[in-house]
């Protein structure tokens, strides 16, 4: 508790200047005694639909949700200040698992759930994927409760491959050799096509490196980027993209860059993030809308392991002495019911029920969701290093990428993101 007073008291000059109140204000007890929930939500479409239902909550609850919603910046900035200086006036937090789980865990803004998310059968934690369950899990404790998912998935141009005789790659070996066949075979258009950007590619890539069978670290917390399955891992994704991508390609794209090529129709094979396949098939957006495909990450010679992560979760603020109520809120706004419901609204979530309820696949391609199913069996829970300062992690970890992608030696790359991260990770230790 020494490091959390210090840090509180750091910060209460910036909370009192933002008319915030400190811990030990009376707002959680008032809130508690006046039956009032204070959640902050990030503005995304799972919130929308949240927002939309609440008069039932409050109805069949009794209890009324004083509710702010941010953007991302905002958020973050908000969380900065109220949760360093202790605040109170936060009951449930809308908070990404992989992004800042860990500090605020470490920090201790975080109340443990473990004996709420095991208490009601009827709700059922059970039925939540083992990934998104260890993503939401600190040091054994259920300290997050997930509620929009994503895996990578493979996207694919069911024209191109057709005119090639070709079949959906299953392996990496295939889908090497459908990029390449499908490259010479169409000038212009790219036989493959990432996210390439040193921070932005770590992601996708990191289903590369499971299905290579590495990791960025072992079971003790050392650093393995430099493993012979992450060298393997980087030369073959770098590769990818500098032998059978877009000419000329850059070394910052994110995914809108990325995207953009695919659906443009100017690339046959995307690997990407499931949850932005709107963006392919929208005929407003993609001019290859009705030719795009979907299936599971190829696998390598590990196996098909590709992330399967909780981009967003609930948590219970620490600090708050309203815990009982905002489980309350947590508990319906996660229930099978209002998974099924964001998940109909296009939101895939963590528990297996709903990928099994046919009502909740049926908004979905149907080979998308047979991708999603296939991913959520097979998903590693991390997309990124688990630290504490995952900016820094990433931009380690990703030079090899753009070593691999520019022709630079990707295994000496490796060697030296070996050990700059493991610098890196004995610093958080300190």
């Amino acid at each position: 508790m020494k490091r959390r007073s210090v840090v509180k008291y750091a910060a209460v000059a910036a909370a009192l200047s933002l008319g915030l109140t400190a811990c030990g204000g009376s707002g959680s007890s008032d809130a508690e005694a006046s039956g009032t929930v204070r959640v902050t939500l990030a503005n995304h479409v799972w919130t929308e639909g949240i927002k939309a239902a609440i008069p039932e909550f409050e109805k069949s609850s009794g209890l009324k949700v004083e509710l702010t919603q941010l953007g991302e910046d905002q958020l973050s900035d908000q969380y900065n200040v109220k949760l360093n200086a202790g605040s109170d006036e936060i009951d449930v937090m809308m908070y990404r698992p992989l992004q800042e789980g860990k500090a605020f865990a470490k920090n201790g803004y975080l109340a443990d759930l473990t004996s709420k998310v095991s208490s009601d059968s009827g709700w059922d934690w059970k039925d939540y994927q083992e990934g998104p369950v260890k993503a939401t899990t600190a040091d054994g404790k259920v300290v997050g409760v997930p509620i929009i998912t994503e895996r990578e998935v493979l996207y694919y141009r069911k024209d191109l491959l057709k005119a090639a005789g070709l079949e959906v790659p299953k392996t990496m070996e295939e889908l090497e050799a459908a990029a390449k066949a499908i490259k010479e075979a169409n000038p212009g258009t790219a036989g493959f096509v990432a996210r390439t950007g040193k921070s932005a590619a770590v992601t996708q890539f990191s289903s590369f490196l499971y299905s290579f069978g590495g990791d960025f670290t072992d079971s003790s917390g050392k650093s393995t980027v430099n493993s012979a399955a992450a060298k393997e891992a980087y030369a073959y994704y770098g590769g990818l993209i500098k032998n059978y991508g877009p000419a000329n390609v850059s070394t910052d794209m994110s995914w809108p860059e990325a995207m953009a090529i695919f659906t443009q129709g100017k690339a046959a094979f995307y690997t990407e993030a499931d949850s932005l396949y709107k963006n392919a098939t929208d005929p407003a957006k993609s001019k290859v809308a009705d030719t795009v495909g979907f299936a599971a990450l190829p696998a390598g010679p590990a196996g098909s392991k590709p992330y399967n992560i909780p981009s967003w979760g609930l948590a219970v603020n620490q600090a708050s002495g309203n815990q009982d109520n905002a489980w309350k809120f947590i508990q319906w706004a996660t229930s099978k019911e209002r998974t099924l419901a964001a998940q109909k609204a296009g939101v895939p979530g963590p528990r297996a029920s709903v990928w099994a309820d046919s009502a909740g696949t049926s908004t979905y391609p149907k080979d998308l969701a047979e991708a999603i199913a296939t991913s959520a069996k097979n998903g590693v829970g991390h997309d990124r290093p688990e630290v504490v300062t995952v900016g820094k992690a990433r931009e380690i970890v990703g030079e090899p990428i753009v070593a691999s992608i520019t022709g630079a030696d990707a295994s000496a790359a490796a060697d030296s993101a070996h050990e700059a991260f493991q610098k890196f990770l004995d610093s958080e230790k300190k």
